[in-house]
């Protein structure tokens, strides 16, 4: 699971590595509350811009920053509400928001998250190894700003379809970035390079792999899940007309605030969305798709299967249109004739494509349920249209300028008038199906536990110990911090 077991020898590097960079780490507890970060960190974050190479930004990692480039401090959680004028469904859709992130999307806290307790226990040695981030986009982004941050040596891995703006930045980060055949599904490929950096530099490297690391579903369990309490809180009077959290599958990550959220809520359900055009989870399927940060063709490691109660397969193509829609003077200027109120349209950047394609798995589920005025869904905004201006100029380039006509069709087909097909409501056996298809990765290919994949499913206590290691982390990390000395 995680391994917190300490070694004193590398521990204490990673303590020599700390002080020299003045670093102090945040706990889970203040990822999770702001208010309990000291004001002399809070004193230097009004002097240091989101993106900053600064470890003071370690404290960023949070959904409460202000919404600045620069100088922000914490603000509360970042949500929107996106109105029925635009869903074109009564229910209320709420969206947390990861644009406000250092790298302009929330991977950096699930990095963070595996990340951590490797250095605090010394199962990492900062000093001597290199950490190697294997993703398909915003995760290996996350893990080079966080290496940087920590005056660690990285490498990248994501595939060499992924949007320019990801390798340009990564690029002035990252030690080494690596660039695997294929698009957004193909993880294999990914995976392959890991076994060959393993054999090629054994001891030199710690492979972080989101997929099969645990810190990123607890992350997420904790600080993710945590954001959406208090949004609910704030937001919905009746807490039984929360009806769903929806969340691409990806890397097992985002979707494990559905399990912190189910605890509080049992009558809501969890779904996880994937692209039509590589249902894995809808119909053991394959393919490439164009939703990039999503990931495909397995079901990862972290992926409490058994939790999910529906899968929503999203057709690539509304994605892309609708990224035209949002993002082109002329779909913004359509939206605001029909009645979507302006400050909504002038938010629609803060949905990259992956939170165009969790919008419509919303969507998608509030017509399933034939869900009214007073229920709620919330769903995740992970980056913002900042990382795809090339994929809008590669549309405008192969479809032309967007018309008036064009607005009014995708405004109709993509949202208007989604549909209610391709998903697929979970029984027992459709859940044990698709936690089935972790077989063929990680046994067949990746040499993990028979044992414990059966564990997974069958042990009811497998993923609530994981939920109970916080305390046991937040405790290293002070008591590194404390003999960092800082």
């Amino acid at each position: 699971m995680i391994n917190l077991k300490l070694n004193e020898k590398v521990r204490k590097s990673n303590i020599d590595r700390c002080r020299e960079k003045n670093i102090i780490l945040p706990t889970f507890a203040q990822m999770k509350d702001p208010s309990l970060i000291p004001d002399s960190i809070k004193d230097r974050l009004k002097k240091t811009g989101l993106w900053d190479i600064d470890p003071v930004n370690l404290f960023r990692i949070t959904w409460q920053n202000q919404p600045a480039e620069t100088g922000g401090t914490y603000d509360g959680v970042n949500y929107i509400e996106l109105p029925s004028e635009l869903t074109g469904v009564k229910a209320r859709v709420l969206c947390l928001v990861g644009k406000w992130f250092p790298t302009g999307a929330h991977k950096v806290g699930a990095t963070y998250g595996c990340l951590a307790p490797s250095l605090v226990s010394g199962n990492y040695d900062s000093q001597n190894q290199k950490a190697v981030w294997p993703s398909t986009g915003n995760y290996c982004r996350g893990g080079a700003y966080n290496s940087e941050l920590l005056g660690c040596d990285s490498i990248a891995i994501l595939p060499e379809e992924m949007s320019a703006e990801r390798f340009a930045w990564l690029k002035k980060v990252a030690g080494e970035v690596i660039a695997t055949p294929g698009c957004e599904s193909n993880v294999k490929e990914i995976f392959d390079k890991c076994n060959e950096l393993k054999r090629d530099r054994g001891d030199d490297i710690v492979i972080f792999n989101q997929f099969d690391e645990f810190g990123n579903y607890l992350w997420h369990y904790e600080v993710t899940g945590k954001a959406i309490l208090d949004m609910i809180n704030k937001e919905v009077k009746d807490p039984s007309r929360f009806k769903g959290y929806l969340s691409s599958t990806g890397s097992g990550g985002t979707i494990a605030a559905g399990d912190f959220l189910k605890q509080q809520f049992p009558h809501m359900k969890i779904g996880g969305a994937e692209a039509l055009q590589c249902p894995t989870l809808l119909r053991n399927g394959f393919g490439g798709h164009r939703i990039e940060g999503i990931g495909d063709k397995h079901i990862p490691w972290v992926h409490n299967v058994k939790n999910t109660d529906m899968v929503l397969s999203i057709d690539d193509n509304d994605c892309m249109d609708i990224m035209r829609l949002f993002n082109e003077e002329t779909g913004r200027e359509y939206l605001k004739k029909n009645g979507v109120a302006p400050e909504v349209v002038d938010q629609l950047g803060l949905l990259g494509i992956s939170g165009i394609g969790n919008l419509l798995s919303a969507i998608k589920f509030a017509k399933y349920y034939e869900l009214e005025e007073e229920d709620v869904v919330v769903t995740i905004l992970t980056d913002s249209m900042d990382l795809y201006g090339s994929r809008l100029k590669e549309m405008h380039e192969e479809y032309g300028q967007l018309t008036t006509e064009d607005a009014a069709r995708i405004k109709f087909a993509r949202l208007d008038n989604q549909k209610i097909d391709n998903a697929l409501e979970l029984s027992y056996y459709d859940k044990l199906r698709i936690h089935n298809l972790k077989y063929y990765t990680w046994i067949e290919q990746q040499g993990s536990s028979m044992d414990e994949l059966n564990a997974q499913w069958y042990d009811r206590d497998y993923w609530t110990n994981i939920q109970k290691l916080t305390p046991e982390i937040d405790k290293q990390i002070e008591a590194f911090n404390k003999e960092v000395g800082l």
